[in-house]
C-alpha cells in the first residue's frame, strides 16, 4: 500500500479538515465544515446531535458510501479521498461492516443465507462461506436459529443476524446508523451488549450514530455533532 494510504499509527479512523457540500436548485449547502477527528483503534464512540446535523453524512463518508468535498479521510489503513470507486468497493467489502436501523435482509433467504451474502465478494469455497456465516451466527447468539426466515425472527433477532452479516468479513470497524431504532428497550439493550461484547472482546472500532441517550452511555466516548462541526 502507498504511502498515501498508510493510516495514522494507532488511529482506525482519521479525518482532517473535511468538507462536504451538496448543490440543490443551485445553492451549495455545507453539510460537514472543516471537520477533524480520530477514533483511535478499539474504540467504541457514539456520535449525536440533532437531525440534518451531517451524522449520516459523516457515516457514509467513513464507510465509502460517498466522498468529501475536500479533506482527508484515513480508515483502516487506507486514504479514502485519494482512491477510485472501484478500490473503495473493494476496501469496504474487506474492512467495513455496516448496520442500519433497517435490518435489510433479503425475506426469501434464512439468517444462515443472508450473512453468507457479503461473502459471495471473495473468492471461496462454498463450504468455507457456511462455516464464516455459522461462526458469525454463533458470536451473535443464534446459533439456533440459522434456518429460520426474517419472517419468523423477532425484531431484536433480525438485527442480530445483520449484525452477523456486518461482521462475517472480520472487518475492522463496525458503522452502526441507528442500530436501535426501529427496536424496543429490551431489545436495544441485547444489540447494545452484542456491540460491547464485540468491542470488547474483539477488539473492533464501532462508531455508532444514536438519538437515544440510553444508547449513547454504553459507548465509551460521546460526540456530539452541531450544523457539520464536532462539539
Amino acid at each position: 500500500m502507498s504511502a498515501e494510504q498508510s493510516k495514522s499509527v494507532g488511529s482506525a479512523i482519521s479525518i482532517k479538515g473535511v468538507v462536504k457540500e451538496f448543490t440543490r436548485g443551485g445553492q451549495t449547502l455545507r453539510v460537514l465544515d472543516s471537520l477533524d477527528l480520530n477514533v483511535p483503534e478499539g474504540s467504541f464512540e457514539a456520535l449525536m446531535g440533532p437531525s440534518g446535523s451531517g451524522k449520516s453524512t459523516l457515516l457514509n463518508l467513513i464507510a465509502g458510501l460517498d466522498k468529501p468535498t475536500s479533506g482527508e479521510i484515513t480508515v483502516a489503513g487506507a486514504r479514502l479521498d485519494k482512491m477510485s470507486d472501484a478500490e473503495i468497493t473493494a476496501w469496504r467489502a474487506a474492512n467495513v461492516g455496516i448496520v442500519f436501523q433497517s435490518y435489510n435482509l433479503l425475506p426469501v433467504l434464512t439468517a444462515l443465507e443472508n450473512v453468507e451474502l457479503p461473502l459471495l465478494l471473495h473468492k471461496m469455497s462454498s463450504a468455507e462461506r457456511k462455516k464464516r456465516a455459522q461462526i458469525a451466527l454463533d458470536i451473535v447468539g443464534l446459533s439456533d436459529r440459522m434456518g429460520h426466515y426474517p419472517r419468523m425472527l423477532s425484531g431484536g433477532q433480525e438485527q442480530r443476524v445483520a449484525i452477523a452479516r456486518a461482521i462475517v468479513n472480520d472487518p475492522k470497524v463496525i458503522i452502526g446508523d441507528e442500530p436501535t431504532g426501529d427496536l424496543d428497550r429490551n431489545s436495544a439493550d441485547e444489540i447494545l451488549k452484542l456491540f460491547e461484547q464485540l468491542n470488547r472482546e474483539l477488539g473492533k472500532t464501532i462508531i455508532m450514530v444514536t438519538h437515544d441517550p440510553e444508547a449513547a452511555e454504553r459507548a465509551t466516548v460521546i460526540r456530539r455533532l452541531n450544523k457539520g462541526v464536532l462539539a
